[in-house]
């Protein structure tokens, strides 16, 4: 394993934006071990364009220093720098500033460089001079380079003030939030379009909550994933993360913080095997008080079911017409038996949602979530079918029809039986959601609460009639963010 120290600068467009887009790419083949506060400067040595934002990061990865340079070049590339031309304006730089412990030596004719380094590695030393990057930093720090504030201050907070209505609010904060964000699926780092919802709660002597700081929350807290060795993150614990850090910045009672992300899965169809990727939606929810937190996570699914009550309908209808062309009861229900009764069929949406206390929770994986939600309708589906495809999917659903109901049952059934370690405090949410084809409604169906409560169901016969709901598992309150269906 090799390990270096880097630098990136960025003048062009959104300047943050580009070195942060830059080290999620390089965290695909390296780790990050640390990473500095942003430095801003105006262009130094002849450079031109615009005022210079730079970090510097430590790193560790397989790539030695060619490899990495050839590797940082295309991250470059794809971060939208267009020339490598000495001294022109660029949205990302990214350069080696020490690698086998010497600092490269014209760091101190690169205080833009200098000063963020020295923030994360203090104790190295310049081979030119001998000084410590710590003490070379307090000679060149008010060389014309500042390390950037996290947001700008005013004297006026109206959001603090007190509201002509001095009455508290459930829930306030932004939905529908927008990144690209790394996430661990089963053990591998994927990249992922995110949606985030994050809310508080408001007291009643403060006019509102400061909207642009849960954005601000976001940034940070994916920056900090970033220079955290142990990441990427599960989405629940980047969530929890997330809602820790509302409750501290917001001065809220509790917070909340909703992460939806879509992922693919490699598929086969069932007998021509063409390859494909199917879509699904990773969803984590985690709430957060000053004293503890709590997360959930799972998967939505599609799938299709057939109409059970419609294909006994027709299978009676069917019998009658046999016997009267002069079948015999016994002929004509053996005729049955052997073929699948006609339906109408219905593409639907299924979801399991899982909570845990303790660290058993990690052995949730979205794969197994996706394939227990799949495996309780009447078929998978797929983006590509070949007409022996179409047949087999078909088929299968017809001799396999579902209610939403016995959909619900069976993520229920399948999620207990391959959690069955999980502790009777552990959550459980299941809901089904049918495009129904012939009536101009949805049908659905939902259960949730604790896995001791379904146990007790299932083991007794005795029915739980006050199963506890998300929110009261959580330690929160009913809103749109803990709304497992949303």
């Amino acid at each position: 394993m090799y390990q270096f120290h880097i630098s990136l600068g960025s003048n062009l467009g959104d300047r943050q934006a580009n070195i942060l887009s830059a080290l999620q790419r390089l965290r695909t083949r390296v780790e990050v071990l640390a990473l500095s506060g942003f430095y801003e400067s105006a262009p130094a040595n002849g450079a031109q364009g615009p005022a210079f934002l730079n970090v510097a990061a430590e790193i560790r990865g397989p790539l030695d220093i060619d490899d990495f340079v050839l590797y940082a070049a295309g991250v470059e590339r794809a971060v939208g720098r267009a020339s490598h031309e000495p001294l022109v304006a660029r949205a990302i730089d990214i350069d080696i500033t020490v690698a086998q412990g010497m600092v490269r030596p014209d760091i101190t004719e690169r205080i833009f460089d200098l000063l963020p380094l020295a923030e994360i590695a203090p104790d190295l030393r310049d081979g030119m001079s001998g000084k410590s990057l710590r003490d070379l930093a307090a000679v060149h720090r008010s060389n014309g380079v500042r390390r950037l504030e996290r947001s700008l201050h005013f004297l006026s907070n109206r959001q603090d003030e007190e509201p002509e209505v001095r009455l508290s609010l459930n829930r306030v904060g932004v939905a529908r939030v927008k990144r690209v964000i790394h996430l661990d699926l089963g053990g591998e780092p994927r990249v992922y379009n995110a949606e985030f919802s994050m809310v508080a709660d408001l007291a009643p002597d403060k006019a509102g909550v400061h909207m642009s700081r849960f954005s601000e929350i976001l940034e940070e807290t994916l920056l900090d994933v970033l220079a955290d060795g142990d990441m990427p993150a599960r989405i629940e614990r980047l969530g929890e993360r997330i809602a820790q850090r509302v409750v501290h910045t917001q001065r809220a009672i509790r917070a909340d913080v909703k992460i939806r992300a879509e992922f693919g899965l490699e598929r086969w169809t069932p007998v021509s095997g063409k390859r494909g990727v199917e879509t699904y939606t990773l969803v984590g929810i985690a709430h957060a008080d000053p004293e503890t937190t709590r997360h959930a996570v799972g998967v939505e699914a599609e799938g299709m079911t057939a109409c059970p009550c419609a294909q006994q309908m027709v299978r009676e209808h069917s019998e009658r017409e046999l016997i009267e062309a002069g079948f015999s009861a016994a002929e004509a229900e053996r005729a049955l038996d052997a073929l699948p009764g006609a339906t109408h069929n219905q593409r639907g949406r299924g979801s399991v949602l899982i909570g845990t206390t303790d660290r058993r929770g990690e052995a949730i994986r979205a794969e197994d979530l996706v394939e227990i939600v799949e495996s309780s309708m009447s078929s998978e589906t797929y983006d590509l079918l070949k007409r022996p495809d179409e047949f087999f999917i078909v088929n299968k659903a017809h001799h396999n029809p579902k209610f939403v109901e016995d959909v619900v049952r069976g993520i229920l059934s399948r999620a207990l039986d391959c959690y069955a370690d999980f502790g009777d405090d552990a959550f459980l949410f299941a809901s089904q959601v049918n495009d129904e084809s012939i009536h101009k409604h949805d049908a659905f169906a939902e259960a949730f609460g604790t896995f001791g409560e379904f146990r007790r169901e299932l083991a007794g016969g005795a029915y739980v009639t006050a199963k506890t709901d998300l929110a009261s598992w959580l330690g929160t309150r009913n809103s749109r963010v803990v709304d497992a269906m949303r």
